[in-house]
């Protein structure tokens, strides 16, 4: 009787650790806007870098990044070598600034034609609790040979999951404009990047310990009792 209890401990409590695992890999769209109505787009090339910047949720293990999807309206001329890359944010007066490309996000190459694209990490990528990156948007060819468009909108009507304190965060209109991806200027033109970020938060690790700490201690007494039962007989 005492051993059926402690097989079903240990069950409950292995389906518990199984649990808090799988809800902790679920992905999750943190921020997204693309249901908003397209207002415009802003033209991107080799000598036209774009970034906007948003803040992560304050999930202690942080989040891993799953995808960035873009709204790209038709390209002009015959631009090439689009790419999405992750910066970092540097500390700018009471703003923040790109700072160093992080990662460089594989997906389509050539969207020329409007629409939604995906693009995601080549690795596995972990982005840390409550920390600024940036979205920059760059090509392999100048403006004047032709340029993609990134579908922007007039308001600030973002999604952004997490709850009140862990909710992630969204630029807004600070559009930030480099002509080499070095140097940047800062733009307030009322427009909002249509795109969307999907993350999966990561469990923190204390929490993991102790469930399979738990599980442990649980099989050993269970591995004791058992081994005590058989040597009475």
């Amino acid at each position: 009787m005492k051993i059926t209890i402690i097989v079903g401990i240990l069950v409950l409590t292995f389906g518990l650790f199984v649990s808090r695992v799988a809800s902790a890999q679920g992905s999750v769209t943190y921020i997204s806007n693309l249901g908003q109505a397209s207002t415009g787009s802003i033209a991107l090339g080799s000598n036209l870098w774009i970034a906007s910047a948003f803040r992560t949720g304050a999930n202690v293990g942080g989040y891993a990044l799953d995808s960035i999807q873009l709204e790209i309206v038709n390209a002009s001329g015959n631009p090439s070598a689009f790419t999405l890359l992750l910066y970092s944010a540097l500390p700018h007066f009471a703003e923040s600034i790109p700072g160093s490309s992080l990662e460089t996000l594989g997906g389509s190459a050539d969207p020329a034609t409007g629409g939604i694209y995906n693009y995601a990490p080549n690795a596995s990528f972990t982005l840390a609790p409550s920390t600024v990156y940036f979205i920059v948007l760059t090509a392999g060819t100048a403006v004047s040979t032709g340029a993609y468009d990134w579908s922007v909108a007039n308001t600030a009507q973002y999604n952004q999951a997490g709850g009140w304190v862990a909710a992630w965060g969204a630029g807004g209109a600070d559009i930030y404009l480099s002509v080499d991806g070095l140097s940047w200027n800062q733009t307030t033109q009322g427009t909002f990047g249509l795109y969307a970020i999907d993350a999966t938060a990561i469990p923190e690790p204390g929490v993991l310990s102790l469930f399979g700490l738990g599980g442990v201690f649980l099989f050993g007494i269970f591995c004791r009792r058992r081994h005590q039962r058989i040597g009475s007989r």
